[in-house]
């Protein structure tokens, strides 16, 4: 029996000639529709009007820019462009298409990448494959192996590209990771593989001189390439602009030269008049030369914010990671869409160049609950993202909200719980504010006085014409009185210090030409409190106190403030307080007597009849009623109002003065013995230690200090001595207490910089803007607070890491 023939019939042939004829015809002009030549159909598309209101546009991609229906003309869809996974290439690799992977590159896997495991086995790719150990010790990397996600496997880029031999690393890619090592090692000493790296290698440098068969194609794809990075930088640029000074980027449509299609769209606007290349971008986007590319809708802007606010991120993580030791600083706040969002604030002491204190805004995270659970897991989870190890954390600070320093269930709590080392620091300025709060509930002529200062803005600012009359006097307006804004309390007090005669000259104005008896009353009752000798001591009384409280709180938000510096601002506001005490009243009593002669009238504390109620029979005597007014104001009011202040001062800033002693004998040692300065070196070793690790060794800190050189000062505040060690090169000769200090200065005083981040949160979330996406709105919030930051990133990463994410239908 004669053996079959292995030749491929006639038919067999015809067909897979046809196949191949029907490709070759399918590539012809592949180049030039991807730069935007017309063919025949498309150009005799283009001489007719369009008949379709859109065209198709890709949703993942491009944006409806180009696909207006003041478009000429719609162009076909191009040819797909070529991924970069290797799983997803075709199958027949043309010369046009290996010399666009040539150019490209071999796909990189990010550091931090996490390769999925086998559900079988239970094995993984690992980052060590992409590197050769030599024999003596080196590392080469694997520039050919590149991995595919598609796929869970490895390619050999070279091999695919140039070999005929169909092996694992060139078909379906290799999966075997308990045998990848030696299979790797055999595949790179293979002679195949060695000729596929020449061919590779010999490609790339004729790339680069030009020395290609399409030579002509090739610097026209290089030049395409260059114009739209140039386009690129200059969206980006828009984009950073106006991130920066939280200006809305989308109007009400997405149409070049409409009235209303906003402010990134009206700047691209403005450069094309002005800059070249912007005004080509344009001209083609209008023409239709780019079908649907044109990068300038808000699928795109959402990737390039993204994208500049995550180099932001990375720049940060770098330098916290660099300066090692850190702390964290949350609060919450609700926003225009009644989401609640948690500001995320890290603190360190940045090495770069001088030690200097940063507070680096992280972003908002949108919370579900406000426990101390959830949000403690969700901070931790945060940390986790940004590869931030906890263990490094040396402090945390909050307000005074039972979910933030509850000690049981609060986030302190829970976050001491896995570290100690994390020392709990409350928020000096919420507590400066509720010592304010302590104080004025504690006098009923406190609370009087705090109510009439409502009244009187109430009075004023319920009517224009009112409230012209109040300007037409006095020249500082009145301020609302508010129990959780900072501002406000001083603010309030201040007209009525030194303008209380303009204050009521307003009040009587209002009084003779209203007709509204309610309010000729309300006027006629103001004006006359307000020119009371009483109203006026409360006046002065109040705003000596909250003067002095209102410079300390104002001091304690600056980012440069450290704990051993807010300790000694609050015992000298205790000192001044109770020096206060002795003489306050009556200097109060002079100042208001000035008052009254502005005002025209006498300075006399009407006495109120005592009331009289019978008595029965006692062992004990009742106390006396007090018949002098102005001594009776004054143990009623004035003693009442400053004891309550400073007892509050005393007891609310335990925790406080507690973290200040931990750290006392960094600033203290001068005054301290030798065997004081061991024991506190000790007492700080020991705060400093969790589960055998310590962060510095007491005996030795203890003979670094004693062993110092003389300072030019026995009173250096912590921040100063650690420049010192730095401006003297001492970190080497001084390890222990060069820690120690950075430790010192890491830990927060206050919550300040997460309240200015809701500032920008409501400039950028607004009502107009109460859809915006919680991924935009980090990204636009993290550009806009950190924007030193910004201003150092290159634009060249950013379109790197855009050309890199996804394949583009113009190549960048």
């Amino acid at each position: 029996m004669d053996k079959k023939s292995s030749k491929p019939s006639g038919a067999h042939f015809r067909k897979k000639r046809k196949e191949e004829e029907e490709k070759r015809a399918k590539d012809t002009g592949a180049l030039l529709k991807y730069f935007g030549a017309p063919s025949a159909t498309a150009t005799a598309q283009d001489e007719q009007p369009s008949t379709s209101s859109a065209t198709y546009v890709d949703p993942e991609d491009e944006d409806p820019i180009a696909s207006t229906s003041e478009m000429p003309g719609a162009k076909p869809p191009e040819e797909e462009p070529l991924p970069t996974d290797p799983g997803n290439w075709p199958s027949a690799i043309t010369d046009s298409i290996r010399i666009q992977l040539v150019s490209k590159g071999p796909r990189k896997v990010a550091p931090d990448f996490v390769f999925p495991r086998n559900e079988g086995d239970g094995r993984s790719c690992h980052h060590q494959y992409f590197k050769k150990t030599l024999v003596s010790g080196e590392k080469m990397p694997r520039s050919w192996l590149v991995y595919s996600e598609k796929n869970n496997s490895l390619f050999c880029f070279c091999c695919k590209l140039f070999s005929k031999r169909n092996m694992k690393l060139t078909s379906s890619g290799l999966t075997d990771w308990k045998h990848a090592s030696s299979y790797l090692t055999s595949h790179d000493n293979s002679p195949e593989h060695h000729n596929s790296m020449k061919a590779w290698k010999e490609l790339v440098v004729r790339i680069k001189k030009g020395e290609t068969i399409d030579k002509q194609e090739m610097a026209l794809q290089q030049a395409e390439k260059i114009r739209w990075r140039a386009v690129l930088a200059r969206l980006i640029a828009i984009i950073q602009s106006l991130a920066i000074r939280n200006l809305a980027l989308r109007g009400h449509t997405e149409t070049l030269f409409s009235p209303s299609n906003g402010n990134f769209l009206k700047e691209v606007e403005l450069m094309a008049r002005f800059d070249p290349i912007m005004q080509e971008h344009i001209n083609r986007v209008q023409k239709g030369t780019y079908s649907h590319t044109s990068y300038l809708g808000h699928h795109v802007q959402n990737e390039l914010i993204n994208l500049l606010s995550s180099k932001i991120t990375s720049t940060i993580v770098d330098d916290i990671k660099l300066a090692k030791f850190f702390s964290i600083i949350l609060d919450c706040t609700p926003d225009i869409s009644h989401t609640e969002q948690l500001s995320v604030v890290i603190r360190i002491v940045s090495l770069q160049e001088k030690p200097h204190i940063e507070e680096y805004f992280m972003g908002f995270l949108e919370t579900d609950e406000s426990t101390g659970k959830h949000l403690t897991s969700m901070i931790l989870n945060r940390l986790e993202e940004l590869k931030i190890p906890f263990e490094d954390c040396r402090g945390q600070s909050y307000d005074n909200g039972a979910n933030m320093r509850g000690k049981n269930k609060g986030i302190q709590a829970r976050l001491l719980e896995l570290n100690p080392r994390a020392l709990f620091v409350p928020c000096g300025a919420h507590t400066l504010n509720l010592v304010v709060a302590d104080a004025a509930k504690g006098s009923i002529h406190a609370t009087s006085y705090f109510g009439i200062l409502q009244k009187l803005y109430n009075l004023f600012s319920a009517s224009t014409q009112r409230w012209a009359i109040l300007k037409k006097h006095a020249n500082i307006t009145l301020k609302m009185w508010s129990e959780t804004r900072w501002e406000s309390k001083i603010n309030s007090v201040e007209p009525l210090r030194y303008q209380a005669s303009a204050v009521r000259e307003a009040l009587i104005e209002v009084r003779d030409h209203t007709k509204d008896s309610v309010i000729k009353i309300e006027a006629q009752s103001l004006s006359e409190e307000v020119g009371s000798y009483r109203f006026s001591i409360c006046t002065v009384v109040w705003y000596d106190i909250l003067n002095q409280i209102h410079q300390v709180s104002k001091l304690m938000q600056s980012p440069n403030m450290h704990v051993d510096v807010a300790v000694n601002l609050l015992k000298n506001t205790e000192r001044v307080l109770h020096n206060y005490r002795a003489t306050g009243f009556s200097a109060a009593q002079m100042s208001a007597k000035d008052m009254c002669e502005d005002m025209n009238i006498e300075a006399v504390l009407q006495q109120k009849r005592l009331r009289s109620t019978k008595r029965h029979f006692s062992y004990e005597s009742f106390d006396e009623p007090l018949s002098d007014a102005l001594k009776k104001l004054e143990v009623t009011f004035f003693n009442v109002v400053v004891d309550a202040a400073v007892s509050s001062i005393q007891e609310r800033f335990i925790t406080l003065e507690n973290v200040g002693e931990k750290f006392g004998v960094l600033t203290h040692f001068p005054n301290l013995s030798n065997d004081e300065l061991t024991e506190q070196c000790k007492a700080l070793s020991t705060t400093l230690l969790f589960q055998d690790q310590a962060d510095m060794n007491a005996r030795e800190l203890a003979q670094e200090i004693k062993n110092l050189p003389d300072l030019p000062s026995k009173s250096m505040t912590s921040f100063e001595l650690l420049n010192f060690v730095h401006d003297n090169d001492l970190s080497e000769i001084y390890p222990n207490l060069w820690t120690a200090l950075r430790i010192a200065v890491t830990l927060p005083v206050t919550v300040a910089s997460a309240e200015r981040s809701f500032s920008k949160l409501k400039l950028i979330k607004t009502y107009l803007r109460s859809t915006m996406a919680q991924e935009r709105l980090t990204g636009l919030a993290i550009i806009s607070i950190n924007h030193a930051i910004a201003d150092q990133i290159s634009y060249d990463d950013i379109i790197e890491d855009f050309a890199s994410r996804k394949s583009r239908k113009s190549q960048i």
